[in-house]
């Protein structure tokens, strides 16, 4: 199986992925694990002073302590394991750290879980991450309805000020009255009131806008139907003096 990795500037660039895994690894080195543990354990038998060797009470109750911290390693793994199962089909944001510094969330939808090295890690689009990166689990009906407000908030706020807007933006008022129309009572709740006031607003000076526009055209065609009127009588006087001509 071919490995691929990006390339920026002739140099591969560590995708947030291996950043994540890279953590995770950095961690458990820094910690205590069952393993140094015994280990310090044997070398302090090794090493011990023979004119004054630790007790057998001393030895008994390091070893007890030991086997407490693995019992509590053993649990904390399954716990973990339980957490990251449950994840799975839930959408997350893994809060990660950019190449400079700040931090970068990737979002997407957990697919599996695996475990390894008593260490749990969640894959988002077949890229694996630390359980402990997992920021925020997202109700999916919940972010949709988030960027559906954001991105009405954000159209509306786009608009001109009330007092400035014409029929050229007839359109996108429309729309945008049609697209809250249309949303859920639960979606509504995440459109604030004076957003909705502020839609009302744009709504209502539509109106009075085409209001006073078919008020033009139909003066407009009333003018029109007045004009043809006065032609009407000069044509018949042509008809009536060319009646008598032939008389």
């Amino acid at each position: 199986m071919a490995l691929m990795a990006p390339v920026e500037n002739g140099q591969i660039v560590e995708t947030e992925s291996q950043k994540s895994l890279k953590n995770q690894l950095t961690a458990e080195k820094n910690g205590m694990d069952k393993e140094a543990f015994l280990q310090l354990l044997v070398a302090q038998m090794q090493y011990q002073d023979p004119l004054e060797p630790t007790s057998n009470t001393e030895f008994i109750s390091q070893y007890a302590q030991f086997s407490q911290v693995e019992q509590m390693q053993n649990m904390a793994a399954t716990s973990e394991l339980a957490r990251a199962t449950s994840l799975v089909g839930s959408h997350v944001y893994v809060k990660t750290t950019g190449t400079d510094g700040a931090p970068k969330y990737v979002y997407g939808k957990v697919d599996y879980v695996a475990f390894e090295s008593n260490k749990a890690y969640v894959s988002i689009d077949e890229a694996l991450y630390s359980i402990d990166d997992v920021d925020t689990v997202v109700d999916i009906e919940y972010k949709d309805a988030y960027d559906k407000a954001y991105e009405f908030t954000g159209k509306l706020n786009q608009l001109p000020k009330v007092s400035a807007i014409d029929m050229s933006h007839a359109e996108d008022i429309d729309e945008l009255e049609k697209t809250y129309n249309e949303m859920t009572d639960y979606e509504k709740t995440f459109i604030a009131s004076e957003t909705v006031k502020k839609l009302n607003k744009y709504v209502e000076r539509l109106k009075e806008i085409r209001a006073a526009a078919d008020e033009a055209e139909k003066n407009e065609g009333t003018e029109g139907d007045g004009e043809g009127g006065e032609e009407t009588p000069d044509t018949d006087e042509t008809e009536g003096t060319g009646e008598s001509g032939e008389a």
